[in-house]
Parts: structure tokens; sequence; C-alpha cells
């Protein structure tokens, strides 16, 4: 909670030269913003609310006069608005002597996921005289860390994770082996039943994807769209949790298994690519990490050009990973040299996803999905022991 934390922040503010830290809530526009002040996913934002946390003295709260409470479990001097001319006044009252300001910005949009801030607000703050700052940095210290708390409930989540793909594959089997039907949308409500009995929570339903479909990073089957699960056919299954617990962290893994005794050799040669790509994002960042700085975008291009080198990087079409948080998608950095150039070093108690793949349109795609997690002394992956070999799901 950002209240028990102004202090670090404020002396964070001192060692960046930053005159202060500048949130924004209308509606749910800036995750990291309602993270961080602590304002719950059912919370009503209806009304423009800020908060600033100064280099030095008290922070200060900026609400509409219809929710004046909105931001009262937080400390600091209230100021309410209630016109639009209000507004602005009050808002030039609460960035007085910040001239470089840290915001959820990003230039040029570079990080997306830290690009919250609107362009109207920016225009205002800069005509106030601020000089907007990415707060990229103290968003990965102080809304990506996890506390050995979080790191306990997502170490039990992973491995329930790695139980329950185990459990779905080996549904698969049972039913090609009985000749019984089972399609992809009957695999993913299996998986929602065991997560519901596991008291995990998702916030949307797991990837299960056959033949071409695996081929989609992003498929969903669903009740009028899913196809059915045969011999030879080739299956990916990606799943991610968290345990139903506040302040829970998610886990994210993905799998793949052939419905036969034994994958084509095209199936095998792609497996062992993506595989090898793994092990090389992995490799780099378990040689530099602590001793050495590693950021997003080294372990993308050293996992990225297994694939590339073997003659298939035009096929490795998403980032090879994401941070881990209480979203599936994390605050923290991503191991992303493609859709961004993410520069944001890997902090210590952070964790995040390898998860490179290979796919091929109209035929399959592979994706082997680990989770890394970054404690004081090590990186170390998460859960039961990584996929060494395609699941064989017929003798």
């Amino acid at each position: 909670m950002l209240a028990s934390r102004i202090a670090a922040i404020q002396q964070a503010l001192e060692a960046a030269d930053l005159d202060g830290w500048f949130f924004s809530c209308f509606q749910r526009n800036d995750p990291v913003s309602l993270d961080l002040l602590g304002l719950p996913e059912n919370q009503l934002v209806t009304r423009r609310c800020y908060y600033l946390v100064p280099r030095r003295g008290e922070p200060r709260r900026l609400v509409h006069a219809l929710e004046p409470e909105m931001l009262d479990h937080l400390p600091g001097d209230r100021i309410e608005y209630l016109t639009w001319r209000q507004h602005r006044e009050a808002l030039g009252k609460l960035i007085t002597g910040c001239r470089r300001l840290a915001a959820q910005y990003s230039p040029h949009n570079e990080l997306p996921a830290i690009s919250r801030l609107d362009a109207g607000t920016a225009e205002v703050l800069r005509e106030q005289g601020c000089e907007l700052i990415s707060s990229a940095e103290l968003v990965q210290q102080f809304a990506a860390v996890w506390t050995e708390d979080q790191l306990a409930g997502h170490q039990r989540a992973c491995g329930e994770l790695h139980q329950i793909v185990q459990a779905a594959f080996e549904e698969v089997a049972k039913a090609l082996s009985a000749d019984r039907e089972i399609d992809e949308y009957a695999v993913q409500k299996f998986i929602l039943e065991c997560f519901e009995r596991e008291r995990l929570w998702s916030d949307s339903d797991p990837i299960v994807g056959v033949n071409a479909h695996s081929a989609d990073p992003h498929y969903q089957p669903g009740p009028n769209r899913s196809s059915p699960i045969g011999r030879d056919d080739f299956l990916l299954i990606d799943l991610w949790a968290k345990e139903k617990r506040p302040s829970s962290v998610y886990a994210d893994i993905t799998w793949c298994g052939v419905c036969a005794p034994a994958p084509s050799a095209r199936q095998q040669e792609i497996f062992s690519i993506v595989k090898a790509a793994r092990e090389a994002g992995l490799a780099f960042v378990q040689q530099r990490y602590p001793q050495e700085s590693v950021r997003g975008f080294e372990v993308d291009d050293a996992t990225r050009q297994v694939i590339e080198e073997a003659g298939y990087g035009e096929s490795f079409i998403h980032r090879t990973g994401h941070s881990l948080g209480m979203q599936d998608h994390g605050h923290g950095a991503n191991l992303d040299n493609l859709e961004t150039h993410d520069t944001r070093p890997l902090f210590p108690m952070t964790g995040f996803s390898v998860e490179p793949g290979i796919y091929l349109p109209g035929e399959f795609g592979v994706r082997s999905e680990i989770n890394v997690v970054l404690s004081p002394e090590r990186a170390e992956v998460t859960g039961a022991e990584p996929q060494t070999e395609l699941l064989r799901l017929l003798a």
C-alpha cells in the first residue's frame, strides 16, 4: 500500500532528482495508479481524482466534491473541486513547486503499459511549467516488486497450474483411448473446474488450441467456437491463474503435446528449437543476475537469436515474456525488443514469463512457457520442472 511507502518513494524521488510523482485516476484509465493508490477493482471512480507525492513534505490529494472521500485512506492534505474552472485552478495548486514531475508517461508511447497519462492532462501539467518524466523506474520499484507472501503464493499457484495442465492432457488421453468425443471447449471447462476446486482465479479463460488453432497465440475456444480433438492432433494449453487471496500474484505456463505415440519429425523439430530458445533466455538471465544488470530487451534478443538462426524468426511473432504481478501482465519490465524496446532492468523480487514460440499458420504452433522469479540471490524457475519433451498422449 502506498500509504506505508511514502518515505521510501520520497527517497527515490530525491535520488532521481524528481520533484514529485503524479497519479491521475478517472474510471479505470491507469492500472498502475489504481493499484498503488489502493483503489479496488470494484471501486467506482466516476470523477477525476489525483494524488501527488512530493520530494519533501506531505502528499496532496485532489478529489471531486461528489466523491470527497475517494482517497481518504491515503495521507496528505485534501483539495476539492466541483466545477471545471475549479478543477483547472486546483490542479495547478496540487503540483505547486514541481518542476520535474514523474507520471505514468512514456516518451513516444514506447512502453504502453506505463503510458497511461492522457494527452490533455499532460498539456495542463506542461502549461504549469512541469517537465514530465517517465515513472517507469519508479513503477518497477514500487508496483512490480513482490513481498515474500506474494512470492510464496505465486509458487503455490504455479505448482497447482503444473498439476492442472498435466491433468488436462490426461483427460484428453483418456477420451481418445476410450474413443470418446472431446473438444477444446471441454478441456477449457475442465481446467476452469480445477481452478475453482483449488481456489484459483483468472481474469480470462485458458487457451486450448488444437492443430491450426495452436498457431494463433491468443486463440480461445468457447461454446460456439471449438474444434474436436482427435488422434494425431497437436495440442497446446496455456493457463494462468492466481490464488483467491488479497494481493496475490499470477503464475502463467504453456505446455504442448501430441495425440499420438510420438510427434512427427516437423513437430519435434519446432519444439526442439523453441525449447532451446527458452533455455537460452533463462541461461542469459541466470548467468548475468545478480552480478550485472539485466534488461528486458536483452533477454528477448538472446532468446530470439536461437529461433532466427534456425530460420524461423518471422514465425516468432510476440515478445519473449511479460512481467507477472497482481495482473497476469504485471507492471514490471517485459522481455521485449520486438513489440517495444524495453530497456528497464529486471528488479529483485519480481517475476516474469519466458515463453518463446514458433507459429506456422494452417499447421500448428509451439510455445513453451516457464515462470522465473528473481530472488535477491538468484534467478529461479518456479513450479515443476520445465517441459523438455512433447507430451505423448497415446501409447
